[in-house]
């Protein structure tokens, strides 16, 4: 009996850290001309995809052994979206950070496949997955630059215009340029020095995939409802009558159709006035042990509200370590945390609370954001950070006992938010707590801050609260005005620093620093 082939199942998913080692040296075999060229990935560039569109980075797996790759970034190409570009100009240098949430195209950067895995359907299986990618983001279209790969050997008879005409009309034949035209892109051009390649004499197909589902969005079709919850700290009995209180502010958010809601730091000190009379340190520890059913009540008001919670601060206890930690819960039930990073002095005399050592992004459904706990907005390299990784809105918990200390919070935030050109939402405590050390008075004015500019407030004020009334700030702000605003604004110093003079390094944990390194390509 004849046996039939064996169809091998190809497996595609997003690309992950642990994927890049396996990339670079599959990207080296997959181009050998192409690596003595210097035009192929390093390591930095991988790291910088994931970090700046982990979405768009694909790989192929056979039996588990990743087999190809695609990179992908969204661009905005303007008004003419054909236009004649460069490999280089459109991807930053391979490094994506030329990536526009805000875009429309989808650009196909590189796609490549191992030498012994290659007519076994994982190209294909790739391209499938970039198409479905376009129409998950309704995105416009999908560009790439392609390859004339078999041009050496007719430049002497044709231009590269007729080599690749002839290619499309089936008089020749290539073996790239076929391909991808036998996936749906259509022939839109010729794109001239687009990037170094012997093969095509440096000519590259500018070739065209439009998405057939594409609905044009709507104006405004990213406004979000910020709800910051000034909250009074009260005597309590219980922790079900915490959880009533809070549950009461989370239902009032949701009335009003809140996307988000922000709770302030260390919310959960006030339950410390059910215990008696305790030392700071040994207070800390008692909250500590409550962070299960804090944690649990947080992430059940997510869900049950459908929205992203902010839950303030709370301490975690991690090995002998005490952090002060926000939980972000998410609608579909998935709770992440991010610790405070710089710790006060009066954090560290009394409550012995470390810092700690990552800084994160968190992907919602309505935006990209992230939390930077009161302190930490007071230092511009954590902003700067989050701003380069792409956050639009940065929400701050606080707790401040004076004016002064609540200014330093407020004045620094509205900094953050114009130099970055980001939303900045503050929430705070107020009123007191006499049974409790090292948490007397409160003083606070929550607030969601804006950049500076025509889009925004006269003030760079979208709202704020009064001062020490217990209350609950219901606010709207656009993602649009943001990107308009960094790319068309009175000023743009989101684009407009001088990385020719400044760069700064990240050691934060689980995080990775980006280096533009002289040898390493692309076009190193």
């Amino acid at each position: 009996m004849e046996q039939r082939p064996i169809v091998e199942k190809i497996n595609v998913r997003e690309a992950t850290r642990d994927d890049i080692e396996v990339l670079v040296e599959l990207n080296r075999l997959a181009y050998p001309d192409r690596s003595e060229e210097n035009v192929v990935w390093g390591r930095s560039h991988l790291m910088s995809h994931l970090r700046t569109f982990p979405q768009g980075q694909l790989v192929a797996e056979i039996n588990g052994r990743v087999v190809g790759g695609a990179s992908a970034l969204i661009v905005d190409m303007g008004p003419e979206p054909l236009r004649p570009h460069t490999w280089a100009g459109v991807t930053d240098s391979g490094y994506f950070t030329s990536h526009n949430a805000k875009g429309d195209t989808l650009y196909a950067a590189d796609i490549y496949v191992h030498p012994d895995f290659r007519r076994r359907g994982v190209a294909k299986a790739l391209y499938a997955a970039r198409r479905e990618l376009c129409r998950r983001f309704n995105l416009r279209r999908i560009l790439a630059g392609g390859r004339l790969w078999g041009y050496v050997e007719h430049a002497e008879r044709f231009s590269p215009e007729e080599y690749a005409e002839r290619v499309s009309e089936g008089d020749l034949s290539d073996p790239v340029l076929g391909f991808q035209l036998a996936e749906g892109f259509e022939l839109r051009g010729i794109l001239p020095n687009y990037v170094r390649d012997p093969r095509g004499k440096n000519y590259a197909p500018l070739l065209e995939w439009f998405n057939p589902d594409y609905a044009a969005p709507e104006k405004g079709r990213r406004k979000v409802r910020l709800a910051c919850v000034q909250y009074q700290m009260r005597k309590l009995e219980s922790f079900d009558e915490f959880a009533r209180q809070v549950t009461y502010f989370v239902d009032i958010a949701a009335d009003y159709g809140s996307d988000f809601i922000l709770l302030p730091e260390f919310l959960t000190v006030q339950l410390l006035s059910q215990t008696g009379t305790l030392t700071p340190g040994e207070g800390i520890k008692e909250l500590a042990k409550l962070t299960p059913r804090y944690k649990e009540l947080m992430s059940s008001l997510a869900t049950s509200y459908g929205m992203t919670l902010i839950s303030g601060s709370h301490p975690v206890e991690e090995g002998d370590r005490l952090l002060n930690t926000c939980f972000v819960c998410l609608p579909d039930g998935k709770v992440e945390c991010q610790p405070k990073l710089h710790i006060t002095p009066n954090e560290r005399k009394w409550w012995k609370i470390s810092g700690g050592k990552n800084l994160r992004v968190f992907n919602t459904p309505k935006a990209k954001i992230a939390v930077l706990i009161c302190y930490d907005i007071q230092f511009p390299e954590a902003a700067r950070y989050l701003a380069d990784e792409g956050v639009e809105i940065i929400f701050v918990p606080f707790c401040t006992d004076n004016r002064q200390g609540y200014l330093r919070v407020r004045y620094c935030a509205q900094a953050r938010a114009i130099e970055n050109q980001v939303y900045v939402a503050l929430a705070g405590t107020v009123g007191n707590l006499p049974d409790v050390s090292n948490m007397d008075v409160q003083y606070a004015q929550s607030a969601v801050l804006t950049p500076s500019d025509f889009a925004f407030a006269r003030d760079a004020i979208a709202s704020e609260a009064d001062f020490n009334e217990e209350t609950i700030l219901v606010c709207d702000v656009d993602i649009d005005d943001l990107y308009e605003a960094r790319s068309q604004g009175t000023v743009t110093p989101y684009l407009d620093r001088r990385r020719d003079l400044f760069q700064y390094t990240c050691k934060l944990e689980r995080s990775d620093q980006i280096r533009r390194s002289p040898v390493e390509g692309p076009l190193g």
